[in-house]
């Protein structure tokens, strides 16, 4: 049984009401905090206010979280062994740090693909951020056929299955087949990417002329509140541990 690979909310949540420009507005404050600050308790306060989100992003149920988040956690994982394995004696309160940002700074992100659907963030870009149209709706054609790439690769693992090619308990031919079935998978995306570039091109999508937007995208004032918000949680992170002692910013030496 696979999980099913989806891009944006399968039903309306409450932090799809932000507009996705304020979602990343939010994010562009967080990033500079994260980076710079070389503690454990900033990025873990602001990490807490990020799962905070979770529910009005859908992602309340354990499984739900857990279908998002598994190649995360495992960064963050990977990140914290690596400074164990090789840094100094005091590498697991290092180790920790590095972790809690790694997920501080990747959780919006799932937090915006969670809640938000593609063809608003395109809109968005375009109307808000004056996004070239050519790149903004091309990468939202190409978001829409990452689910196609996860049922194609299922298909091809069925249709080898089905001529009766398995690896076995063999490592290499587990190896060998995982090889081919992503060769396989690289070619159909190639050929499927084509035929999209053309009939993109055949729509004017490239010929420069100004767009209009049937859509539309309109920033309200919840979305500036969403912001300050952002701002006050790295505000209050960065004040907190600076009066706790603890504050060590990566460049402080």
């Amino acid at each position: 049984m696979t999980v099913p690979l989806t891009l944006g909310p399968a039903r309306p949540v409450p932090l799809s009401s932000i507009n996705p420009v304020a979602q990343l507005g939010a994010i562009a404050v967080l990033l500079p905090v994260l980076l710079v600050s070389g503690d454990l308790l900033t990025p873990l306060l602001v990490l807490a206010a990020e799962v905070c989100l979770l529910p009005a992003a859908g992602l309340a149920a354990p499984r739900a979280l857990l279908a998002r988040t598994w190649p995360l956690l495992l960064g963050a994982g990977g990140v914290a062994w690596v400074n164990v394995a090789f840094g100094d004696a005091q590498g697991w309160g290092s180790a920790a740090g590095l972790a809690v940002r790694v997920l501080a700074l990747a959780l919006p992100g799932v937090l915006l693909v969670a809640s938000t659907d593609p063809v608003r963030l395109a809109d968005a870009l375009t109307v808000h951020w004056r996004v070239s149209t050519r790149f903004a709706y091309g990468a939202l054609a190409a978001l829409r056929l990452v689910p196609l790439l996860a049922t194609e690769w299922q298909t091809i693992r069925l249709a080898r299955r089905a001529r009766g090619i398995e690896p076995g308990r063999n490592p290499a031919a587990h190896v060998r087949l995982f090889a081919g079935t992503a060769f396989a998978l690289l070619v159909a995306a190639v050929r499927r990417g084509t035929r999209l570039a053309t009939a993109m091109d055949a729509r004017g999508f490239d010929s420069g002329v100004p767009r209009s937007n049937a859509r539309g995208s309109r920033l309200r004032l919840r979305d500036a509140v969403f912001v300050a918000g952002a701002v006050l949680v790295c505000a209050g992170s960065v004040t907190l541990s600076a009066l706790t002692g603890t504050w060590s910013p990566v460049f402080g030496g």
